[in-house]
């Protein structure tokens, strides 16, 4: 979560238009209400963050009773979006790959719970491989994408003698990598091409006309362009089909939609067995310590956070896309047979398309059975001081998934400081912490859904945790650590970098450091998208030559080394190595 860019916007929210008033009630039977309310939503946060096109679809069981599109699919050619229009749906594509594997599971051919080889010592599953509780890396960087990407496949050779970054089961620690392995069981199974199977086996059956997975752009006329802001931005082919390659529509996505809320009938097709549907939307992770009550189906995500948790309507299932430009949302309510998706032409969608989603999915909910959400209620500050042994639990170093935290004592108060910026923790009346921000130290911010979550530490397996709670979902952020004793030759390897075999990859990181911060190693990198942020995680040295990236455990992540090429030394991590600038 990018703290800095949403207190940022939340400080100039006062010149923004205002949104448009949400309906009181729905009447039932009344989409009517739902779609003049979403439409004038639409048109506001489109303009607000710049998005250039958005298409959506509302489907009630097997009718699309809302297909719309807004705004334009190529603004040079005139061409508007449409609920025809092609997108890249990135990580929606995972739900399909895994469909394609349980329909391999029905026929006998693949056993979920049998290892497969990936060229590892660890043993790994593919149901491991479709909840992300592989332990694989989330990334192979290097040809992640590029003009003329690699077979997928080839990240089996890529990944030979790699450790993982987790032991197998231990935490959810998402992994395109996993998924497009699971693409090349697929395609080893099947005896024909990734591609080519998925059409066969799922997009054709599904009447998914308009649809395929591809390393880039589809060549339809009907494909959109994608945009940074108001420019047109050429989109680089990815490597990772599996994971992120799905060219779709809004209109084409409804008929997967659909063909889960008929128990995997689609028309006249059992695309998926009754039990197969079931068991990918079952929560597969609720015996993982390290999930607390964070579920994950089979592709699916089962929980949700903040203003996307739909409440009194049963399972939420989803799945949200991010590749080049695009942007996607994907959310379902299985026991209403409701669901709908919203996809955008650009990268600055991310918030728009899961406010549409979710907002259109309440307001159909509410249309369809009268279920209404209730009223938000923001967690108030306790009146009492912080207590002395609740300040004493929580200080210390922290890495987590947003890089190292650090929380100390300021007399009877505890302040903590992340991703360059100075929190105040302040107690809650439901007994949790909460952030408060002042910017430049004077004004008060409301961090709108920062503002609802509440912290605490606990102990889970000998860890020193620290929880974050939204409403009634728990989730890991990370652990308390110490720092070593010394940095050891780390110590003579801080400075800025440069990456030196990055060949046809686009270039992404403007700046690489490696520094010294409270006796912690850490890596800082700065994108060439946003130049005014950084993410940085702690570096753990586990020898002169090796060192863990951490995520959110003390012990476990991916693997940096030192090495040696051509007489000079360099960095090597996930494919990329990257030179010590010389010094001036």
């Amino acid at each position: 979560m990018k703290l800095l860019s949403l207190v940022l916007c939340i400080a100039t929210l006062a010149g923004c238009s205002s949104a448009p008033t949400r309906p009181a009630s729905v009447a039932r039977g009344d989409l009517a209400a739902t779609q003049a309310y979403v439409t004038r939503l639409v048109q506001h946060d489109m303009a607000q963050d710049k998005v250039t096109g958005l298409s959506l679809a509302l489907v009630d069981d097997q009718r699309i009773v809302w297909a719309q599109g807004f705004g334009f699919a190529d603004v040079e050619q005139g061409m508007p979006a449409s609920a025809d229009t092609i997108y890249r749906v990135g990580s929606i594509s995972k739900l399909f790959t895994a469909t394609a594997a349980m329909q391999l599971a029905e026929r006998g051919l693949l056993d979920i719970d049998k290892p497969v080889k990936i060229k590892s010592p660890e043993t790994i599953t593919p149901r491991q491989l479709m909840t992300h509780h592989s332990g694989l890396p989330r990334d192979r960087l290097k040809g992640f994408q590029t003009p003329q990407p690699q077979p997928f496949a080839s990240l089996l050779d890529d990944l030979t003698g790699e450790p993982l970054a987790y032991p197998p089961g231990q935490v959810f620690s998402y992994s395109n990598v996993g998924i497009s392995l699971l693409g090349t069981v697929l395609q080893t199974l099947s005896g024909t091409a990734f591609a080519q199977h998925m059409q066969q086996s799922v997009l054709t059956p599904l009447g998914m006309a308009h649809s395929a997975f591809e390393t880039g752009v589809s060549n339809s006329p009907l494909m959109a362009k994608g945009y940074r802001g108001r420019e047109a931005v050429p989109e680089t082919p990815l490597r990772d089909v599996p994971a992120g390659g799905l060219n779709a529509s809004v209109n084409d996505l409804s008929r997967f939609m659909a063909m889960v809320f008929a128990d995997g009938r689609s028309g006249t097709q059992q695309v998926l067995k009754p039990e197969t549907v079931a068991e990918m939307l079952r929560p597969q992770n609720s015996a993982v310590p390290l999930d607390f009550n964070f579920q994950t189906g089979l592709g699916w995500m089962l929980s949700t956070l903040g203003s996307s948790t739909l409440e009194n309507a049963g399972p939420v299932a989803h799945h949200a896309g991010a590749i080049g430009m695009f942007r996607s949302q994907m959310y379902l309510l299985p026991k209403h047979k409701l669901g709908i998706v919203v996809l955008a032409n650009s990268a600055t969608a991310t918030r728009v398309v899961d406010h549409i989603a979710t907002e259109t999915l309440a307001l159909a909910l509410e249309a369809k059975t009268g279920i209404t959400q209730p009223a938000h209620v923001k967690p108030a500050w306790a009146d009492a001081p912080l207590p002395a042994a609740m300040q004493s639990a929580h200080v210390g170093h922290y890495t987590t998934f947003v890089g190292p935290v650090h929380i100390r004592a300021d007399g009877g108060d505890l302040r903590v400081n992340a991703v360059g910026h100075d929190f105040k923790l302040r107690p809650r009346s439901d007994g949790l912490l909460g952030l408060d921000y002042a910017l430049l130290g004077l004004v008060s911010l409301d961090l709108g859904t920062l503002s609802e979550i509440g912290f605490s530490r606990r102990t889970v397996a000998g860890r020193d945790l620290l929880v974050a709670r939204v409403g009634t979902q728990d989730m890991l952020v990370g652990q308390r650590m110490e720092p070593p004793a010394s940095l050891g030759a780390w110590q003579q390897r801080l400075g800025d970098y440069d990456i030196s075999n990055l060949g046809d990859d686009p270039k992404v990181a403007q700046r690489i450091r490696l520094i010294e911060e409270q006796g912690f190693l850490v890596l800082e990198i700065t994108q060439v998208d946003e130049p005014d942020q950084a993410v940085r995680a702690v570096l753990k040295p586990l020898s002169d030559t090796q060192a863990l990236l951490l995520g959110p455990l003390a012990d476990s992540g991916e693997t940096v080394r030192s090495v040696t090429v051509d007489g000079v030394e360099q960095l090597a991590y996930s494919g990329y190595l990257a030179r010590k600038r010389a010094q001036h």
